[in-house]
């Protein structure tokens, strides 16, 4: 139990740059005491005490505001953060080194009981803030799923899911340079654009949009030059259309 602990707390200093000591997060962090509180409610669950399991979850969610049912199966190392509002189901189970956000849902799809409801997330994966993984499969090791994403289908190791619902982006191949690699755009309040193919589309038409909009503010410009500047006495010929004239006269004036 207390190396469990101590895992728990080792874990946290590593990767939440506002940690401070141990103690800090010892009394301080909701993700923590959520964890502690769940191992024992598990216990009690696989012992068939499903009574004293559901309320030990309920004071736990009472508590902490994280909401994690005694049959989730959890594994070590993981990290909670924040964790307000996060629900996790009864046949969830969470890997090794895997990093939960808060509002994430793992939920099911399913009212079948005895059935597999809930999402499996491998080890090391990362699921950031607002995201629903709703459904019984597998999200493999190392995957990453971005903030608010919906995801209702499995996930191969290393990619991304992103998006409403969740597109498949498939990790940067192996040797890569490491600034192009999808691990290091990705964002886990998604406050960036690296790891949507559609928000990359849609910016590349705004930015083409803006390119064209600033051509022609400077043809308006030429043109108003040339109305302007027409030499006295300089008139279309018989031949010439007043359009061919212009274009002429526009020609003289950009070189």
């Amino acid at each position: 139990m207390f190396e469990r602990l101590r895992e728990d707390i080792a874990c946290i200093l590593e990767r939440d740059p506002a940690a401070r000591s141990k103690w800090e997060v010892l009394t301080c962090y909701p993700g923590l005491h959520a964890l502690v509180l769940h191992r024992w409610a598990h216990s009690c669950w696989t012992h068939g005490w499903h009574w004293p399991a559901r309320f030990i979850s309920n004071v736990a969610r009472w508590w902490t505001g994280i909401e994690l049912h005694p049959g989730a199966v959890i594994g070590r190392r993981v990290f909670i953060d924040h964790g307000m509002g996060i629900v996790v189901g009864e046949t969830a189970e969470i890997g090794d080194e895997c990093t939960i956000y808060q509002g994430v849902t793992l939920g099911g799809t399913s009212l079948y009981k005895g059935t597999k409801r809930h999402p499996t997330l491998g080890k090391g994966v990362v699921v950031s803030a607002g995201a629903k993984v709703l459904g019984g499969f597998t999200v493999g090791d190392g995957a990453r799923v971005g903030a608010n994403a919906v995801l209702l289908k499995p996930v191969p190791p290393g990619a991304t899911a992103v998006g409403i619902p969740a597109r498949i982006i498939e990790a940067a191949a192996e040797g890569a340079a490491e600034d192009t690699s999808v691990k290091r755009r990705f964002s886990a309040y998604g406050v960036t654009l690296g790891d949507d193919p559609v928000a990359q589309a849609m910016k590349g038409l705004i930015d083409h949009t803006a390119g064209h909009e600033h051509q022609i503010a400077l043809l308006w410009t030429a043109i108003e030059k040339l109305s302007a500047a027409k030499p006295e006495g300089c008139v279309p010929t018989d031949a010439q259309t007043k359009e061919d004239f212009d274009a002429d006269h526009l020609k003289q004036l950009m070189r």
